[in-house]
């Protein structure tokens, strides 16, 4: 694989600090910036949506022109905005700060995916986006574990400071490691924009993929905002405990990069997301059940190597969609994917005010992800292979 592929699991590990480190100080900016819980809550939305609804412009764009060079715009400016959203002096300036991250960010991980389909053949393809995986669950770890300590520390302002330092880092590396093997660059050409996603969404498969990750941001990634919100009412109030029990899903994403080889040769693509689908169904009904922390944590661990069970086997088909629009297919995947991230908070912030309450939300979940899991597996095919 390409000497390259380390540079960009660092620049995926850096990225990935910015989607989560908020979530476990959600309690502590609430009552630091005089805003309740839910609405506090919403930062993960002002940074999910935003990048979700960026995708397709940032996709077509990647495509057109130069992947790494967008790549390295993207990680200064969310760079940027993290470390001044650690010193917004009220919510209305931090709320912003998110969304302007989440612009930015778009043009990170999703691309780095195209990257990778670009580079590595597709029968090698899995193992090196598990290499990338393993690197944005490191940061998904390091960002939810460390904030919630750093928080407790310091206070949830060191928290985006702190990564928006590490992004800083990333981009140092990035600008002369990235020189020289970037694809030619090419030129705006407006007119290009349709036929690419044309060819993304004529494939069959497309809507299977781009489906099944808006149902699994709904209903996984929507939950992690409060997350805190109900250790607190369980009278844990330790910003570091939520941060470890969030952190629990990245530990059980590196389970998975680390045993992705043998998860496929054992159960194969089919039953390897029929049961990742199961598997996150269960996990759900557990935390339904409002257990000690500690096996709040057990569960996130065993949630985070399921939906990546599902989730990785689908972004590879996602690569495979349109060959010669291929960052225009990973963007579309991401896009769905963090508009169901932007969904998800909504969605539980409903159950909860609506008299169904989140267990409620978390029961509807067990059925979407079970059923889910399901129809990739049976949907999903690949295609005979044709000279890669």
């Amino acid at each position: 694989m390409p000497a390259s592929i380390n540079l960009l699991a660092f620049i995926a590990f850096a990225s990935a600090l910015f989607a989560r480190a908020v979530d476990p100080v959600i309690p502590q900016i609430a009552h630091g910036l005089n805003v309740a819980p839910a609405t506090a809550a919403l930062l993960s939305t002002g940074y999910t949506l935003p990048f979700a609804l960026i995708q397709p412009l940032l996709g077509a764009l990647a495509d057109m022109m130069s992947k790494t060079r967008l790549i390295i715009v993207c990680v200064l400016f969310v760079s940027v905005a993290s470390v001044a959203g650690g010193l917004a002096y009220d919510f209305k300036m931090l709320f912003v700060m998110r969304v302007l991250a989440g612009l930015a960010a778009g043009g990170i991980f999703p691309i780095l995916l195209a990257v990778i389909g670009d580079r590595v053949p597709v029968k090698q393809r899995q193992v090196a986006l598990s290499r990338l995986l393993f690197a944005a669950m490191s940061g998904s770890l390091l960002g939810a574990s460390g904030a919630g300590v750093l928080g407790d520390l310091t206070g949830w302002r060191s928290v985006l400071i702190a990564i928006g330092g590490v992004g800083l880092i990333a981009l140092a590396m990035a600008m002369p490691g990235l020189r020289g093997t970037d694809e030619a660059p090419g030129r705006f050409d407006p007119s290009s924009f349709l036929p690419g996603y044309r060819a993304v969404f004529g494939n069959p498969l497309a809507k299977y993929c781009f489906g099944a990750v808006f149902v699994e941001a709904i209903f996984v990634f929507g939950l992690f905002p409060y997350v805190a919100v109900m250790l607190h009412k369980e009278g844990v109030d330790s910003a570091t405990i939520a941060g470890l029990v969030i952190a629990g899903f990245g530990i059980g994403g590196v389970c998975y990069t680390l045993a992705v080889r043998w998860l496929l040769g054992h159960l194969g693509e089919k039953w390897l997301m029929a049961g990742g689908g199961m598997l996150m169904a269960f996990c759900l009904a557990m935390i339904a059940l409002r257990m000690p922390w500690q096996a709040e944590l057990a569960t996130f661990i065993v949630l985070g190597c399921a939906f990546y069970m599902l989730h990785g086997c689908i972004q590879v088909y996602v690569t495979e969609l349109a060959p010669t629009a291929r960052a225009s297919a990973t963007a579309g995947h991401s896009s769905f994917f963090f508009l169901g991230q932007a969904t998800g908070p909504v969605v539980y912030g409903l159950g909860l005010s609506g008299g169904v309450g989140i267990t409620g939300v978390l029961i509807a979940g067990v059925f979407a992800l079970a059923a889910t899991g399901w129809v990739c597996a049976l949907m999903l095919r690949r295609p005979a292979p044709a000279g890669t």
